[in-house]
């Protein structure tokens, strides 16, 4: 399994801007720029590598924990996923300092107690987890059946 995505940046770091694009279409000439990612949280001047991470994250997990779950004999109803991304300046550039993925999740037949020992393997196992290692990585959960 192989995966892609193009960026396309022109002009300088602070005044250009670029596109993103992917064979889906769910990135097509979506636009990316400085404003977007270091002055404008809102979204509304487009996106920036730190969202698309976040979203590729909660989208990952989710994704894990369904399996194991259904893997346990288990079906969620909702598995709701926030990731959130803390950066810091390091070493004259930025770095990841943390990420908090907060889940509400409601799966009925389950004990809280197993709900969260899957919970927690689903995201040490998760393949963005793994890819962002170097980064510490806490789970919040919010459950009910």
């Amino acid at each position: 399994m192989k995966r892609k995505a193009n960026a396309i940046w022109k002009g300088s770091g602070k005044e250009g801007n670029g596109v993103l694009n992917g064979p889906s279409g769910v990135l097509n000439e979506t636009p990316f720029s400085f404003k977007a990612r270091f002055e404008n949280e809102n979204g509304k001047a487009g996106t920036n590598p730190e969202e698309l991470i976040a979203a590729a994250h909660a989208g990952c997990y989710s994704m894990q924990l369904s399996f194991m779950l259904n893997a346990n004999s288990f079906t969620a109803d909702t598995l709701d996923v926030d990731a959130i991304i803390e950066m810091e300046e390091k070493d004259g550039g930025f770095a990841f300092k943390h990420i908090q993925l907060n889940l509400d999740a409601k799966v009925p037949k389950i004990s809280e107690e197993e709900f969260k020992q899957i919970a927690q393997k689903a995201k040490d196992i998760c393949p963005v987890s793994k890819a962002l290692s170097s980064v510490t990585i806490d789970l919040n959960i919010t459950f009910s059946n």
